[in-house]
């Protein structure tokens, strides 16, 4: 015989799983990092301070293995090895404006530009105006080809925090964006993977050696995450561990060798680099 939960009783439960400081949606989110431990590289699941360390990679069903190491222990890495690295431009109307009819306007960054968090940021010798981009990082959970845009959350597995250092001289001189925005160093990223977050409505934070310098939430995106992902599988084909950074709020200004910058995306973490000049 089925028997009906009276309305009272289920709001009293739900009261007490929010005063324990639980809730449905905040049961189904987890974090992810890949890190280095003696000797070895692996993916873990992070709960509180200690790595759970995973069987394989964060993305076909990921398996404790049983064994588990403490954060402050650990070196954290590039949270994903992605084949490729995309980012889209004039997202936000504080920064710089696109049409919102239009397409998502993309261009790329090279794997090898990424770096993690806590690695020192090298600008180049001749790098004469490095500013930062502070931005929310998509991280593709499939494979993704011709994807609907009312399907591509399926195709997402996560967020991260990510720096689109940006060498404004060469933008504005070089034919393309690609030693303004892809050379070594210039795609901090990290320092973890969050999955359950509502994307589209989170704050990204910029902070420049501690002074809060770009803060707005992902939902003022001209061209929102699912859009921006069903337009990228059009033309490439986006793997499991690929990154789309979403474009960056408000203004920036120019960074100079022993500036920290730190990149901070609700839910996800700061993401902390020092900047240091190469001078060969």
């Amino acid at each position: 015989m089925n028997r009906r939960i009276p309305t009272s009783a289920l709001m009293a439960f739900l009261l007490f799983l929010l005063s324990a400081g639980h809730s449905p949606a905040a049961d189904k989110i987890e974090k992810f990092l890949r890190y280095a431990h003696d000797g070895k590289i692996s993916f873990g699941r992070l709960v509180g301070d200690n790595i759970r360390e995973l069987r394989g990679d964060i993305f076909n069903t990921p398996v404790e293995t049983g064994r588990s190491v403490k954060l402050a222990d650990v070196r954290i890495l590039i949270p994903t090895e992605p084949t490729k690295v995309l980012a889209v431009g004039m997202n936000y109307r504080s920064h710089l404006a696109s049409s919102s009819d239009g397409p998502p306007p993309l261009f790329a960054k090279f794997p090898s530009s990424l770096i993690a968090h806590g690695d020192e940021l090298m600008i180049p010798k001749d790098a004469g105006n490095p500013h930062y981009e502070g931005e929310m990082v998509i991280v593709i959970g499939k494979v993704a080809k011709n994807v609907p845009e009312k399907e591509a959350h399926h195709y997402i597995f996560g967020v991260t925090a990510g720096n689109d250092v940006s060498e404004r001289t060469w933008q504005s001189t070089d034919l393309q964006w690609l030693r303004g925005k892809a050379s070594d160093g210039f795609g901090p990223v990290g320092p973890y993977v969050v999955k359950g977050l509502n994307y589209n409505d989170l704050k990204v934070e910029t902070r420049l050696n501690g002074e809060v310098r770009q803060s707005e939430s992902t939902k003022m995106m001209i061209h929102g995450v699912a859009k921006i992902v069903s337009w990228s599988s059009r033309y490439f084909t986006l793997m499991p561990g690929d990154l789309i950074f979403t474009g960056t709020p408000g203004s920036t200004r120019g960074m100079k060798a022993g500036d920290i910058v730190e990149v901070e995306v609700e839910g996800v973490g700061v993401l902390r680099n020092r900047l240091v000049r190469n001078n060969r």
